[in-house]
């Protein structure tokens, strides 16, 4: 049977029966221990749905390192606001496809049974943030409810319809995906905000500072110890009805009360400093950036050492730091100035490269059709190295890329000698960062040739300090970058990529388990037992947690539906024959 001769609605509810009991993996607190009900998954009954609901089958679950936040965390995670799990539970599972199995009466013309969905939990309503698997329980259960929480929020329903054509794995892996091309969408803000609180702070050696495009239409400006020469940069672009504060005399220890005062601690929306020497200054400056707010450094002075820098909240935050050595401060600004993507035909190193997400950043890297030449993956697992060079060379071999895999073990100088070597001296143009390691994001940086961008794809906590080189933002246009979740728009791109064949999702996959090894995976998550994604098949019943290459040796047939090793729709067909109940 060729791959897409079968349908991926064969399991739909009209020719199998609801089961009974419908089994779940819900959380009550923190720690793994607090999945399930005494290390198994409790019964509970199908719902049926009100009007404003669907009751949906789930057919995949991806296993991500985000849930482990939650499993380490609680109701303390953010995205759970303080809940008491106990009384409250919660259920993990945030990649997900769905099957519509029944739909409530208000919602007929617009789902039909057997319909298809993957679901965009980043979901917000009324502004705030919530999250399917988070603050709405999650995929871990065979079947749910899904009403406005997920399908009538701020940007209307969270959900995404599917072709038949693609497996109910690749479909579900849309969603870390998407986290993925998120990372190289541009999410900060590159301008001045329209009626923000814009802080300028200058210096005793004025250079005659000015700004070709404006400086956006502040409401409010403090000025800080501006030259007379530099005043040019305000009095010529100074928005009508603004309200401009001076206080001078302000140094490093200053910062925090200045801030306060003026936004009671909600943060400058952006900053401008001019000519800075104290790199104290530039570090008390940086913590007052506010959500989505910007740092722009003007000058031709390095600075005498590294800041420490919120990296946390270059993840979470959005906060962006532009820079320029020009006398025009507005050629810090804009898109020319900041990209997003990586440079087509460039070096691309990626730190954490083993893991399921390194693993799909550089697969993202040699499946772009305007990609980086050269991928340089780094990683201390020498293990899961080799699973990402089984996964990625002879993908890299047929797409054109050099493709080098390393473990530095204790020589950290070996990675900069290797992107030395195969960048002719100059430095590598992107690093993504899949280590949640403060030191090491910030060492990271260290890596980067002139225009180059750091990618934090990893989160730290917000308040995460970290020596960053701030200098080359200003003399070299360095970038550095970070974000957290995905929008709709990225995983309708990501489907998009599959069906055209440019990505093929289900390469990340290691390990497949049915509905009782719920528990088991996110065990395996915990312990990187795979070097890629573990995805749980809530329909399937007696399958334990099994990788790949396992399951190719228990089961022949299905071990030769896969493409040299790579999960195929085939493959996932064989597998539901076996083990659907």
């Amino acid at each position: 049977m060729a791959e897409n001769e079968w349908s991926f609605v064969d399991f739909a509810s009209g020719e199998t029966p609801l089961p009974s009991p419908n089994l779940a993996w819900n959380t009550y607190g923190k720690g793994l221990d607090a999945i399930g009900i005494d290390g198994a998954p409790e019964a509970v009954e199908v719902p049926s749905p009100a009007a404003d609901q669907l009751l949906v089958r789930v057919d995949a679950v991806g296993l991500c390192f985000s849930d482990v936040k939650l499993i380490n965390q609680g109701g303390d995670h953010p995205k759970l606001y303080g809940r008491d799990l106990k009384t409250e539970p919660t259920r993990l599972g945030h990649e997900v496809s769905v099957t519509v199995v029944e739909v409530g009466a208000d919602l007929s013309e617009v789902y039909h049974e057997g319909q298809r969905l993957a679901i965009q939990p980043d979901i917000y309503v009324d502004g705030r943030a919530t999250a399917y698997g988070y603050t709405i329980p999650g995929g871990l259960i065979q079947y749910h409810l899904i009403g406005p929480e997920v399908l009538d929020a701020d940007d209307g329903a969270y959900v995404i319809p599917l072709s038949d054509d693609i497996g109910y794995a690749a479909a579900a892996l849309s969603e870390p995906w998407a986290c993925v091309e998120a990372s190289y969408t541009q999410r900060r803000r590159l301008v001045p905000a329209e009626g923000g609180v814009l802080w300028l702070h200058g210096s005793s050696a004025g250079r005659g500072y000015h700004s070709t495009r404006g400086i956006g239409t502040p409401t409010t400006i403090v000025l800080s110890d501006v030259a007379p020469e530099d005043r040019a940069l305000i009095d010529a672009n100074l928005p009508d009805g603004a309200d401009v504060i001076v206080r001078n005399g302000i140094g490093a220890a200053d910062v925090a009360a200045l801030a306060e005062e003026i936004t009671q601690g909600a943060g400058f929306d952006d900053i401008i400093l001019l000519s800075p020497t104290d790199p104290g200054l530039v570090e008390e400056a940086a913590k007052t950036i506010a959500f989505r707010g910007t740092m722009t450094i003007a000058s031709t002075v390095p600075l005498s050492d590294k800041p420490l820098i919120d990296v946390g909240r270059l993840h979470y935050h959005y906060t962006a730091f532009m820079g320029t050595d020009s006398l025009d401060v507005s050629e810090a600004w804009g898109e020319d100035r900041n990209r997003a993507d990586m440079v087509a035909g460039g070096v691309a190193v990626f730190i954490g490269a083993g893991g399921p997400m390194g693993q799909m950043h550089m697969q993202r890297a040699i499946e772009k059709v305007d990609g980086p030449s050269t991928i340089i993956g780094i990683d201390l697992d020498d293990d899961r190295l080799a699973a990402a060079g089984e996964m990625l060379a002879d993908l890299a071999e047929e797409k054109g890329r050099t493709f080098i895999l390393h473990n530095p073990g204790d020589d950290a100088d070996s990675v900069r000698a290797l992107v030395l070597e195969h960048s002719d001296g100059v430095g590598a143009d992107d690093v993504v960062v899949s280590v949640p390691v403060g030191p090491v994001m910030a060492s990271s940086a260290d890596l980067l040739g002139p225009d180059g961008m750091l990618v934090l794809f990893a989160g730290v906590p917000n308040g995460t300090l970290a020596p960053l080189d701030m200098s080359s933002v200003y003399l070299s246009a360095r970038q550095y970058t970070g974000t957290s979740g995905s929008s709709i728009d990225d995983q309708v791109a990501v489907l998009d990529k599959a069906k055209a064949g440019t990505l093929s999702p289900g390469r990340a996959l290691a390990a497949v388990g049915g509905i009782e090894a719920g528990k088991e995976g996110v065990r395996a998550l915990l312990e990187g037992d795979y070097a890629g994604k573990v995805v749980i098949f809530p329909q399937l019943q007696g399958l334990e947690l099994t990788g790949l290459d396992e399951l190719a040796a228990t089961h022949p047939e299905i071990g030769d539906a896969l493409d040299n090793g790579v999960w195929t729709a085939e493959a996932e067909r064989l597998l539901f024959e076996a083990y659907h109940a």
